[in-house]
């Protein structure tokens, strides 16, 4: 199969490693408006190619949308125009689903397009942080099945099978409410809490010498991009606003327990909440 991947970072670059290396791709095309990122993907063998949007669609199979989501917004609906009356599919990366598959309800080739979502990154980003087996054992939302032709579902299918991805299917409402409760307000935590701390840094200089683990751990993901995740909550306000109400109803709970000396009180919240043992190992 020949394949389009737009967007040539941590995503992109580690579909593009695995899916030539287990079989699923014979020619990969980039498209990348980053020159240095367009040079190293194909310095790297992890494209065969780059070129442009329209002659990338046009030669490939398969076209995947791996960029942020704002991108997303912007290119998917030109990608459709561009695949009329051909067998192409189309799939996306992105981790919001409900204003992208908004934006697409209504297209004539709306069957053509699989949305999903692959639960799996890092911190980093550019092809520089791409790697095999990013996917592997992870899970894979494909969102709104039954908009999408059959064989265009079964083409990302196999392409998630390819990854040794579990997949979920789910309609994009409930994929955005969870995306926002176990994706999106860990990387605002992460934000604030480093925010935080560099602030009083400023005054005890050595404080980030002291930094253990627990707090590595904790504010790993603050070192995520900005270019990715600012549109991320942009597009899924509703929930993520949600979401930080209750986080914050959350910590105003631990606060007034510590302040009233309240020891019982810490104890019972810090044992509820270990019960997320029973689902996260």
């Amino acid at each position: 199969m020949n394949i389009c991947i737009i967007g040539l970072g941590l995503i992109g670059g580690s579909l593009a490693i695995d899916l030539r290396s287990r079989g699923f791709a014979s020619h990969i095309v980039g498209v990348e408006n980053n020159r240095q990122h367009a040079a190293i993907a194909e310095l790297s063998g992890m494209v065969d190619e780059t070129l442009d949007l329209d002659s990338a669609v046009g030669r490939s199979d398969l076209i995947i949308l791996a960029t942020p989501v704002d991108v997303i917004i912007k290119i998917l609906p030109g990608v459709l125009d561009r695949i009329g009356g051909t067998s192409k599919v189309v799939t996306d990366m992105g981790s919001t689903k409900g204003s992208i598959g908004k934006l697409v309800d209504n297209h004539p080739n709306r069957q053509h397009y699989v949305a999903s979502h692959p639960m799996a990154g890092t911190e980093h980003s550019g092809p520089l942080a791409a790697f095999s087996k990013l996917f592997d054992h992870k899970c894979a939302i494909i969102c709104d099945s039954e908009k999408s032709a059959a064989d265009a579902l079964e083409v990302v299918e196999n392409m998630y099978a390819a990854l040794n991805m579990e997949l979920i299917r789910m309609d994009s409402r409930e994929h955005d409410i969870s995306a926002a409760y176990v994706s999106h307000i860990s990387h605002i935590s992460s934000f604030a809490l480093s925010l935080c701390v560099l602030e009083k840094e400023q005054n005890e200089k050595r404080l980030l010498n002291l930094a253990g683990g627990g707090f590595t751990s904790t504010v790993r993901l603050a070192k995520s991009s900005a270019e990715m995740w600012s549109p991320v909550f942009n597009q899924n306000e509703e929930n993520v606003l949600e979401v930080i109400d209750t986080y914050i109803e959350k910590l105003q709970q631990f606060k007034n327990c510590i302040a009233n000396k309240d020891t019982a009180g810490v104890s019972k919240l810090i044992v509820k909440a270990n019960e997320i043992g029973k689902i996260i190992s």
